[in-house]
């Protein structure tokens, strides 16, 4: 059996030959583990080889993760799952980054005038399936004025999840443009959150610079029965 070392090991070699493929610095890039479902123990030994960003998906979870790791000073937490308004302020205090912002009601929610800021990405939605997460492409640049315009967030970019009907290299390639259109609103925005387990190397090719990987580090997740 593989273990989580020769897991993180392999993927981060992959990482680096996709990088080298692109002819681009895969320092650069930064490697987020997902650890969904995943016990403490596993973020902890995480951390000991080496890894410094965790991503949550759960507010409960992340919530209880944290509260149970407040050793690990040193650990960069992405919240990278849908956002209910109501769980908003929590997860603002315990993410260091939040992916998945997607509509204005949310910035308003997150935005907390005279605390620290938050870092923030545009989530876009590259499907046409309106009720996926993420906002129409042609809504983007408005959706990052919002977030220009709040108090405490801080604009950092795009984020978006491929679709499973078409190849990746298409979608992310499309969210390359998006990613353009939001920087001509902040050129500091230059983040784009693409690329998991099965696709990151497209991801890579088409400019991403955070990869949110799970399974491909991590091994299957634990049954929730």
């Amino acid at each position: 059996m593989t273990t989580l070392a020769s897991r993180l090991a392999a993927v981060d070699g992959s990482i680096a030959r996709a990088a080298r493929s692109a002819g681009r610095d895969a320092g650069a890039i930064t490697r987020i583990v997902v650890t969904k479902f995943h016990p403490v123990a596993l973020v902890r030994a995480l951390h000991g080889l080496g890894v410094r960003d965790i991503a949550e998906n759960r507010q409960q979870e992340l919530t209880a993760k944290r509260g149970e790791l407040t050793d690990l000073d040193d650990m960069s937490w992405h919240f990278v799952g849908q956002v209910q308004t109501k769980k908003a302020r929590a997860v603002r205090r315990e993410a260091t980054v939040v992916h998945s912002v997607d509509r204005e009601k949310l910035v308003r929610a997150l935005d907390e005038p005279g605390a620290d800021p938050l870092d923030v990405l545009v989530q876009i939605n590259l499907t046409d399936d309106p009720a996926r997460g993420g906002v129409a492409p042609a809504e983007a640049a408005r959706l990052a004025e919002a977030i220009a315009d709040a108090e405490s967030l801080r604009l950092r970019g795009v984020m978006a999840v491929a679709p499973l009907d078409e190849h990746p290299a298409a979608a992310f390639e499309r969210l390359a443009h998006c990613a353009e259109r939001v920087r001509g609103v902040d050129p500091a925005a230059t983040w784009i959150s693409a690329g998991m387990s099965q696709d990151f190397a497209e991801a890579i090719a088409h400019g991403a610079t955070h990869l949110r990987i799970g399974t491909a580090i991590t091994g299957p997740r634990p049954s929730q029965d």
